[in-house]
Formats: structure tokens, C-alpha cells, sequence
């Protein structure tokens, strides 16, 4: 019995795998990765204007990079959305699903504390 389910565990995971909707995940994690990176940008800027940084700038700078980001990450999804439901779940697609994860999420945790930086830079 115990045989029997180790090996319904072990067929259901791999079911799992195989049935991976890219378009799906690559969603959730460009949903995810604004939430942060709007998240990011708020701490980085407020963080900024305790130092000193005390005009209007902070203020138009965040909106214009918060409004700026949303259309790049809906191309970037727009990228995987795009996919038929054949090339959703190839494995194959693996390796490039890793890749643009991963540069979305540098980008997310990366651009907000970067430019923040660098407009601290510019108008102090």
C-alpha cells in the first residue's frame, strides 16, 4: 500500500511538470515582480527624501518610473501570453522561461535602488 502511493506521489509530480502552463507562471511572476518593484521604488524614494532630497522631484520620479515599468512588463509578458498551448507546456521552453525570469527579477530588485541612486545623484 505504502509502495502504491510513493509511486502515485512520484507519477503525480511528474504529471505536474509536464503540464506546466508558461503563459500562467510568467504572469504570476511579472505581477509579482511589479508589486516589488512599485514596492522597492516607494521605500527607495521615501528613504531618499529623509536624506535630504526634500523638493517635488522624488514625488515625479516615482510616478514616472512606476507608469514607466507597466508597459515593459506587458511586453515582456505579452512574449509568453502570445504562446499556443502546445508551445505553453514544451518542456523545452524550460531554459528561456529560467532566463527571462531571472532578468525580470534583476530588473525588478536591481532598476529601483539604481535609479533612485542615480536621481539622488542628479538633484542633490
Amino acid at each position: 500500500m505504502v509502495k502504491a502511493l510513493e509511486e502515485n506521489t512520484v507519477g503525480s509530480v511528474h504529471a505536474k511538470e509536464r503540464k506546466r502552463d508558461y503563459r500562467k507562471s510568467m504572469s504570476d511572476h511579472v505581477a509579482t515582480a511589479l508589486l516589488v518593484y512599485t514596492g522597492l521604488q516607494i521605500f527607495a524614494t521615501v528613504h531618499a527624501m529623509r536624506e535630504g532630497m526634500n523638493n517635488i522631484a522624488p514625488y515625479v520620479i516615482l510616478v514616472i518610473l512606476v507608469a514607466g515599468i507597466i508597459p515593459f512588463c506587458h511586453k515582456y509578458e505579452r512574449r509568453w501570453t502570445s504562446l499556443s498551448n502546445e508551445q505553453a507546456r514544451n518542456p523545452e521552453m524550460g531554459t528561456a522561461f529560467k532566463r527571462d525570469v531571472i532578468m525580470l527579477w534583476a530588473l525588478a530588485l536591481i532598476v529601483p535602488i539604481a535609479l533612485t541612486a542615480f536621481f539622488k545623484l542628479v538633484f542633490s
